[in-house]
C-alpha cells in the first residue's frame, strides 16, 4: 500500500479515551461549545473552568480530578474587561486559566498553537464557534 490514499481500519491500534468528565470533556481534546447567541454556551464554559480550576465538581457532581488547568478561547470578548471578570464571578482560579496569544495570527482548527497548548497544558480548549477560530 505505498503511496496510497487510504489506510484500513484494521490496522489501526485502538486507544482508549481519557475523560475530564465524562461523557462531555475528554483530556488533552479540543472541546467545542455551540449553539445559537444568548443560550448560556459562555456562561456555562466559565462555569466549567471555574471547576476545572479549583477542583469543584462538575454540575452533575461527577468528582473533580483534582485542580487542573484550562484554556478558555474567546475573541468576541476582551480579556481585561470581560473575560477575565466573569471568570473572577464565576470562582475560577486565574493562575490555572490561560489563553492562546492571537494578536498578530487568527486562529484557525489547524493552527499548531492549539495542539501546543492542548499538549502543554494536557487540557482542553473551550470557545465559541464565532470566536475567530476558523476552518483553515
Amino acid at each position: 500500500m505505498e503511496g496510497s490514499v487510504y489506510q484500513y481500519y484494521a490496522n489501526v491500534r485502538t486507544e482508549p479515551v481519557e475523560w475530564l468528565w465524562y461523557p462531555y470533556i475528554p483530556l488533552g481534546k479540543l472541546t467545542v461549545l455551540q449553539g445559537d447567541p444568548g443560550e448560556g454556551k459562555s456562561t456555562f464554559a466559565l462555569n466549567v473552568v471555574a471547576r476545572i480550576t479549583t477542583g469543584q465538581p462538575m454540575p452533575d457532581g461527577v468528582p473533580a480530578k483534582g485542580k487542573r488547568v484550562a484554556i478558555y478561547q474567546c475573541a468576541e470578548d476582551g480579556i481585561a474587561d470581560t473575560i477575565k471578570p466573569r471568570l473572577q464571578q464565576a470562582g475560577a482560579d486565574c493562575e490555572r486559566v490561560a489563553y492562546i496569544i492571537d494578536n498578530d495570527i487568527a486562529l484557525t482548527l489547524e493552527d499548531g498553537r492549539i495542539e501546543t497548548a492542548i499538549k502543554d497544558t494536557r487540557q482542553c480548549i473551550y470557545y465559541r464557534p464565532h470566536s475567530g477560530i476558523y476552518p483553515a
